[in-house]
């Protein structure tokens, strides 16, 4: 579930507004905490560049032995308290210093950085930056400065700025979450259009804000393509009434002027003939009226405000319709019936279980059983059929739903292959799924339709 929801749109939008915020934070952070590190280094340097040309100064007016003086002086009685010093002699022995310090020789004036240890100090030590000046004599000036105060600042600013930090993580995470919802929220209705559309709602559209940005151009054009979509279903439509009806006239006239010739008198071939005639002809006719039915359940909303039927009452009429064609050829309906609720066309589930119920009869041996079952699951409404037949295979199991689409070693049967994609349209206009398993041996139909209301959960019987 973690792993699914870093995997959406909005998620990952989230975690890109709080990233870009926090890496916005730290280089802002870090480069003021540069600066001002380099700002009070900057001032210390020239503290100490201060100090150290007036200490040369009084060595070049007076001599070393008032260096000394006066170092000793400012050691004993420091104006500031961080001011180091350290003099050291031609070898490099120390002739006074600051406690704590340490002499340096040097050749040439530079400047060092180094650890000083000062009494009282929790960690036992403080950084010194300091500048050594070589003096005529060979002995070696080392003026300084404790970064006492400056490494205090830089750590209180360090621990403010990890404070805020924290601060930052948390607003960037709800300025993530937020914009993540607006995106959402301004998508939401698209999502909800394109899912109502698909359930057969051809009419509906997109609302428009005007504001004509990115999302109002998105809705625009989805609503153009859902137009252009509507125009050519609408002129398949009107082809399809239009074919059906033009043909279904001239093919009743054609029945009744065959019915008229079989009531005349005439040889026994040409009766037989007619007849076989006036059958083709009406198979014709349900065809094109399956066509005409199928035409009109497809462009149907769906079945969201239709009544609610016992669906089990529904199920039982029509095994009753069915027992006396299952009784001639030794087949036995078996039923297991619970009362479920739906909501529905009575006629259009009614034909469905027909359609089921005739192609299950039709293909299940003699002597052999059908059993249905009804019940409710956590999941909706479960009809299910079984019979003993050859069963389809599994790579057909799709393409049977297809208009017109039959089993080649079902060729010789009569039907115009309507039926199952009649049942694949009320079902989904129902807001069900209709399923085809293997029973080995036999086939299985499951339709799966929601529930009108509360039913007991019973389980789903074993595919």
């Amino acid at each position: 579930m973690r792993m699914r929801w870093l995997r959406s749109t909005s998620a990952q939008l989230a975690l890109a507004v709080m990233a870009s915020f926090l890496l916005a934070f730290v280089l802002l952070g870090a480069g003021v905490y540069y600066a001002v590190s380099t700002l009070l280094l900057q001032d210390a340097r020239e503290l100490v560049r201060t100090d150290a040309a007036g200490l040369a100064e009084v060595y070049r007016d007076s001599g070393r032995a008032a260096l000394v003086d006066e170092l000793q002086a400012r050691i004993a009685a420091p104006e500031d308290p961080d001011a180091v010093y350290a003099l050291s002699g031609r070898g490099g022995g120390e002739i006074v210093a600051t406690a704590g310090m340490r002499a340096h020789a040097a050749t040439t004036a530079r400047w060092i950085t180094f650890d000083a240890a000062e009494a009282g100090d929790a960690d036992g030590h403080r950084r010194v930056i300091a500048h050594l000046q070589p003096l005529g004599d060979g002995s070696t000036l080392l003026v300084g400065l404790r970064l006492h105060s400056q490494d205090r600042f830089l750590a209180l600013m360090l621990r403010t700025a990890l404070a805020a930090l924290l601060v930052a993580a948390t607003l960037g995470a709800l300025v993530g979450w937020l914009t993540s919802r607006w995106v959402s929220r301004r998508l939401r209705s698209l999502d909800s259009t394109a899912e109502r559309v698909g359930g057969g709602e051809l009419a509906l559209r997109v609302p428009l804000d005007g504001s004509d940005d990115a999302f109002d151009r998105l809705a625009r054009r989805f609503n153009g393509m859902l137009d252009r979509i509507e125009d050519l279903l609408g002129g398949v439509r009107h082809a399809t009434d239009h074919i059906a009806h033009d043909l279904r006239t001239p093919l009743t006239r054609l029945r009744n002027g065959l019915e008229e010739l079989r009531r005349q008198p005439g040889d026994p071939g040409r009766d037989a003939a007619l007849d076989a005639a006036v059958a083709e002809t009406d198979q014709l006719l349900r065809t094109f009226a399956s066509l005409l039915w199928l035409a009109r359940i497809e462009a149907q909303a769906p079945a969201r405000d239709e009544p609610v039927l016992e669906l089990a009452a529904l199920v039982a009429d029509g095994l009753e319709l069915y027992t006396p064609s299952a009784g001639e050829r030794g087949i036995r309906l078996q039923s297991r019936l619970h009362p479920v609720q739906v909501r529905g066309d009575r006629d259009q589930l009614f034909q469905m279980l027909v359609n089921l119920l005739d192609n299950a009869l039709k293909y299940a041996p003699a002597g052999s059983e059908v059993d249905v079952v009804l019940q409710a699951t956590g999941q909706g409404a479960l009809l299910q059929i079984d019979d003993r037949g050859p069963g389809i295979p599994e790579a057909e199991r799709e393409r049977v739903f297809d208009r017109f689409q039959r089993l080649e070693s079902h060729r010789g049967s009569p039907g115009s292959g309507l039926g199952l994609s009649l049942v694949r349209a009320i079902v989904h206009r129902h807001g069900g799924r209709v399923v085809l398993l293997d029973r080995a041996p036999g086939l299985r139909v499951q339709v799966l339709l929601p529930v009108a209301e509360a039913t007991a959960h019973r389980g789903l019987p074993g595919a």
